[in-house]
């Protein structure tokens, strides 16, 4: 994976390669007017887990579990597949 830099007129060129790169390789480029960067191109799936990431982050209750579960790692409080399993029999 990589990210490359790239005016709109070359992306406008290179588009069908670019999109293939993206998708295959997880390329990621940024697509730039007047030397300023406009837009990004990323793979579908790496577009889903961005979105999916900012809907976690954007759920106070899910920040908070999962600070909690992240001290409670730190802290030893944790149960292993083991344990789960004698604790309910299977």
């Amino acid at each position: 994976m990589s990210t490359k830099t790239l005016p709109v007129t070359e992306a406008r060129k290179n588009l069908t390669d670019l999109v293939g790169k993206a998708s295959s390789q997880l390329d990621e480029y940024v697509i730039t007017v007047k030397g300023k960067p406009k837009a990004v191109l990323i793979s579908a799936v790496e577009f889903e887990g961005w979105k999916e990431t900012n809907e976690i982050l954007s759920n106070p209750k899910l920040v908070k579990a999962i600070h909690e579960g992240e001290e409670d790692i730190k802290a030893g409080r944790i149960v292993t597949l083991e344990g789960l399993k004698k604790e309910f029999h299977v």
